[in-house]
């Protein structure tokens, strides 16, 4: 087989076309997975209302009395904050795809042909008293061999290199995040 034919026969489609599917895929469930986490951490289940943390604190508040007396108070707080804001939301994006296929094929082919002619002959006559006599003899051989070899090797190997990083946010989650932020509340605990 020719390596032409060789090269031919591989199913590049199914080579190259498999892992930038896989990496489509990998693409789709990455902002699967983003969504579910939005919804499991920043919002109720039930409620779809969004999932707020309290945190309470001391602060130092100032008051002046009539006399112009400043006394500090330490007063506690609470400050209720949606916990969407305070983590960060996995946006993974695909940025770079390599994919490198490499093929090696060795084709050794051998062929010998050897060929061998031997002609032999002998001559012998005799002569005396009776009749002469004549021996002839003659041999003849031919002899041809022939050999062939052939070997092939195939070698093929696949690299699929993906770099992956975190995206930067959606313009509605932006927008999410920014309705959010101003529900901040910090106020006086009761």
């Amino acid at each position: 087989m020719a390596i032409g034919d060789e090269l031919s026969s591989i199913d590049f489609e199914s080579m190259i076309g498999g892992p930038l599917n896989a990496v489509v895929r990998a693409q789709a469930q990455s902002a699967q997975t983003s969504v579910d986490f939005i919804k499991s951490v920043g919002f109720e289940e039930d409620s779809n209302t969004p999932t707020m943390v309290t945190f309470s604190y001391m602060k130092p508040i100032e008051s002046k009395d009539e006399q112009g007396n400043v006394t500090v108070t330490p007063t506690k707080y609470d400050l209720t904050v949606p916990l969407l804001t305070m983590l960060p939301i996995p946006f993974i994006r695909v940025e770079e795809t390599t994919i490198a296929f490499n093929a090696k094929i060795n084709s050794v082919q051998e062929s010998t042909t050897s060929s061998s002619h031997d002609l032999n002959t002998s001559l012998s006559a005799k002569g005396g008293w009776g009749p002469v006599s004549v021996k002839v003899s003659a041999s003849y051989s031919y002899k041809k061999s022939t050999s062939s070899t052939s070997k092939v090797e195939k070698t093929y190997s696949l690299a699929v290199n993906v770099k992956a990083v975190q995206d930067e946010l959606p313009a509605g989650t932006e927008k999410l995040l920014s309705i959010l932020e101003s529900s901040i509340g910090e106020v006086p605990a009761a």
